[in-house]
Formats: C-alpha cells, structure tokens, sequence
C-alpha cells in the first residue's frame, strides 16, 4: 500500500473466494488458473479472516465466490455461519448439475439458509458454457435470485430478448453484464460506441442510469420484468487526492482469498488488515443520472 485506505460508510465489499474447486471450465472465468494448484487452500483461515474483517466492519456486504461455492455445500454453510446477521451475503453460483449433489440438495440447502442470503446471482449466458440447470429450479427457490449474463460474444438484440423472456415465467431479474475487460475510465459512462447498449434500447424500456466511480449500471423493463446492464472497470481501488491534500486509495472490494490472504483488489494487490483498520469512511458515491 502506497497511501492510506478510503472507503465507502459501512466498509468496502468483501469477496469471498471457495477454497475448492469447481468442474466447470468457463472460457471466461479469470479465476480458474487460480484454482490449478489447491494445496495451499485454508477453509480454516478463510473462516478467521472473515471474523478479523466483519470486527470492524459489521455491515459491509459479503459476496461468495470461486469456483463454485456449491460445490462444497458443508464448507459453504460453515462459511455462510461466520457471517452475522448484520451483513447482506451474496452468492455467486452457476447453480450447476453436479455428481456430489442432486438438484433437491441444493434446493434444500439454499432454502435452509434464506435467512442468511441476501440474493444469489446466477451465471447463465446466450451460449452455454457448462452443463446447467433445469431453469424451473427458480420457481423452487424461497431465496431472491438473478440471473448474471456476460455479453463477450454475439449479443444480437433478438437473441438477447429470447434470453430475456426465458426467465420471465419466475420474473428472475436479468443482468447483461459488459466485457469488463474493455472497460475504462475513458469508455465507461461514454455511449457513442457501445453496441450493448444501443441494442438493450431498441427492445428494452429504458428505467434508469445510476453509478460511481467505479461502475454504473443500466435499467429496463420488459413489461414488468425488471433488465439491467453493468459495467465495471478491471479493478476496484481509485488513487485520489481530497481537497486537503491527503491521497487515498479508495477501496470498493476486499478480496478474501482460497488461503486466507487480504488483497485490496482484484489485481493482485495484497491488502494491510492493520492499515485497513484504520481507514477513513466516506459516503457510497452512487448516484442516478436519470
């Protein structure tokens, strides 16, 4: 850390990576190389590092990554119990067909916990990468989901309404998510050449913009099933200098990694546990555009 940390009131989101692998092998997934060698993966040490950051943030958002955080249901629940009440959790998930589970495990496992599950977002895209789900597993689930689909290849605006109304029967909100590998400071707000948009536009009701520094996000309608469309830069912390002079790095994710390990963003960053004890709030910089 060059500068001391910043971050939004109630602390910077935190990610949570599975310390095991899933067997899916996404062709867009940027952590599968991380998961070739498992050796030095701690669930213990997940599970401490969790408590040292939810000491001193108790109300910043947890969020349940990998891999895939199904494919251990036992370690999952252990982890899904260190978090309190007090945090709003997510799960990122595949929801996947998998051979140690059948489709009513997980069911029973998801609906057991909605007491702890803020939302679970869904990866299911216009091309199918892996073995999926029956999409009727949504009309069994009691907790809040969304579907999550990343636009890296053809996204012709009637495949993408196909996509859409796919999951209207059980009104699973739907998220397009932008190749955030091609986005920038520069591209991020700009319009003028961004296809995704354009054709989300031509079928889609136009609700609202809102976004930060960091990220904005698009909403839609078709009827009263609700579409959005996000867009991320590649990293999570911004250098800024106030109006006192003071730099920061503002932090938007705290990475947990498969070991235990801070980082401070998704570069490979490792993060100061004891600096960041000491970070500044500010406001969350979210805001509507219209």
């Amino acid at each position: 850390m060059s500068n001391p940390y910043k971050t939004r009131d109630g602390g910077a989101t935190v990610t949570v990576f599975a310390p095991y692998d899933c067997g899916n092998h996404c062709p867009f997934c940027v952590n599968k190389e991380e998961y070739a060698d498992t050796s030095g993966f701690s669930l213990e040490k997940i599970l401490e590092s969790i408590r040292q950051i939810e000491a001193f943030t108790p109300r910043c958002d947890f969020v349940f990554t990998g891999g895939e955080p199904l494919a251990n249901l036992e370690s999952l629940q252990r982890m899904l119990d260190a978090v309190p009440s007090t945090h709003r959790v997510f799960i990122n998930t595949t929801l996947p067909v998998m051979n140690e589970y059948s489709e009513d495990d997980v069911v029973g496992f998801l609906n057991a916990n909605q007491s702890k599950i803020t939302c679970i977002n869904v990866s299911r895209h216009l091309y199918k990468f892996v073995e999926e789900g029956n999409d009727e597993i949504f009309g069994k689930l009691l907790v809040p989901t969304r579907v999550n689909c990343v636009l890296f290849y053809n996204h012709a605006p009637e495949r993408m309404l196909e996509f859409v109304r796919r999951f209207a029967p059980w009104n699973v909100p739907i998220q397009f998510r932008a190749d955030y590998t091609k986005t920038t400071p520069e591209n991020l707000y700009d319009e003028s050449e961004d296809e995704i948009l354009r054709d989300l536009r031509s079928i889609l009701k136009p609700t609202l913009l809102e976004g930060c520094r960091i990220r904005c996000n698009y909403e839609f309608l078709d009827g009263e099933h609700k579409i959005s469309y996000h867009k991320t830069l590649p990293y999570s912390t911004i250098t800024e200098t106030d109006a006192d002079g003071k730099t920061y790095d503002i932090l938007y994710d705290v990475l947990i990694k498969q070991n235990g390990d801070f980082h401070s963003d998704w570069t490979g960053v490792p993060m100061d546990l004891e600096d960041y004890k000491k970070v500044v709030f500010e406001p969350y910089d979210l805001h509507r555009i219209f």
